[in-house]
């Protein structure tokens, strides 16, 4: 069961996408395994070739299909707490007919957006009259506000990322392969408190100029700039995200010019960020600056995206994007430049909005560290 959180969370949750499913016009929401299940109901289901479905009715109590051999699982999870019907379904039953079944007289079902493409199909074969829509719609507003849980959750992340990143300058030596440091790196992420890990990039030298370079096989040399780029998943299903830089060895002085640049770049977003104002505006305050100093071209992604039970979630942060960002709403900001060819650099933490500006997750400094 996920540490943080009870039933009366999973029950508010479902009240609010059930309200604003039925405002939105629909008589159903069906959600099938990932991060919108389990912040649904706190079951962490296994995405299967075999269905497993929580039902939604505007108009009746929510149910959950899924495969018999999964029956304990769903009972052993908060779902059980939830006194919602378990329904399972033997091998030989069709999981589709029997959702059918479930929602006799419906017209319109939203699905969630990671519904697998074959599902969506089958379900639309067992009920060939019923209009199709996304969920996300309706689930994804509720997920972008955090609660003083969620926030504090995400706080736990940011901090168990950060004690990883304070033991990174110790990994990086030249003569070391990216994949050599990538595979200790994972191993801090999961000492350091969490089940899963999400992602680990490590690019040294001209590898940092591809921003999702992750790890390989080259042998990082003496005066080599290093993108850290690292994330997991906590056991109460919150993640983590944060990149830092690192040079083994003297960078040289150009670069080090260029990173002074980014440094301020990333200082003046997450200092234009608060209530009220737009993602674009997060994002100009970044690029404005790069653009300043002829970097603006090298910035080849936007500055942000949302986090929580998934790495990447609304709200993005992106140029011209007018959505106004609101207390609770987290985020990250992380602004680079990709010199193809040369080097790279990206600095990135996970902030939250605040009543009046943001609170930052990571808190490991911002510099360039050296490691001699």
């Amino acid at each position: 069961m996920d540490q943080a959180f009870g039933t009366a969370d999973f029950l508010s949750r479902i009240g609010k996408v059930r309200q604003a499913a039925q405002v939105g016009g629909v008589d159903a929401v069906l959600v099938t395994p990932g991060s919108d299940l389990r912040y649904l109901t706190g079951y962490d289901a296994k995405a299967l070739e075999r269905l497993t479905c929580l039902v939604i009715p505007i108009a009746a109590d929510p149910v959950i299909v899924v495969p018999n051999l999964e029956v304990l699982a769903a009972k052993a999870s908060p779902i059980a707490l939830l006194g919602m019907e378990i329904i399972g379904c033997d091998e030989g039953d069709d999981p589709y007919e029997t959702v059918a079944q479930v929602m006799q007289g419906i017209a319109k079902i939203a699905v969630d957006d990671h519904m697998w493409a074959s599902k969506v199909l089958r379900l639309k074969s067992a009920m060939p009259l019923v209009e199709q829509v996304l969920a996300g719609q309706f689930i994804d507003p509720i997920r972008m506000r955090k609660d003083a849980r969620e926030i504090d959750a995400l706080r736990r992340a940011g901090a168990a990322i950060d004690r990883v990143h304070a033991r990174v300058p110790e990994l990086l030596r030249p003569g070391r392969t990216e994949r050599e440091v990538g595979r200790d790196i994972a191993e801090l992420i999961i000492a350091e408190g969490h089940v899963a890990v999400d992602f680990v990039i490590v690019a040294a030298g001209a590898n940092g100029a591809s921003p999702h370079h992750e790890v390989s096989d080259y042998i990082i040399q003496l005066g080599d700039a290093v993108v850290v780029d690292i994330g997991g998943t906590m056991p109460d299903g919150y993640c983590s995200d944060c990149t830092r830089m690192y040079a083994v060895g003297n960078p040289g002085s150009e670069y080090r010019e260029k990173y002074d640049v980014l440094f301020e770049a990333q200082k003046q977003s997450r200092e234009s960020a608060r209530p009220g104002v737009s993602a674009g505006s997060v994002d100009a305050a970044a690029r404005n600056y790069l653009d300043d100093f002829g970097l603006g071209d090298l910035f080849i992604h936007r500055t942000g995206h949302g986090i929580g039970m998934q790495t990447h979630e609304e709200p993005y942060i992106f140029q011209g994007s007018s959505f106004v960002l609101e207390p609770g709403m987290a985020f990250s900001i992380e602004p680079g430049f990709y010199d193809e060819g040369r080097f790279g650099a990206r600095i990135e933490d996970i902030v939250v909005c605040t009543e009046s500006g943001i609170e930052s997750m990571n808190h490991q400094p911002h510099e360039l560290i050296v490691v001699e």
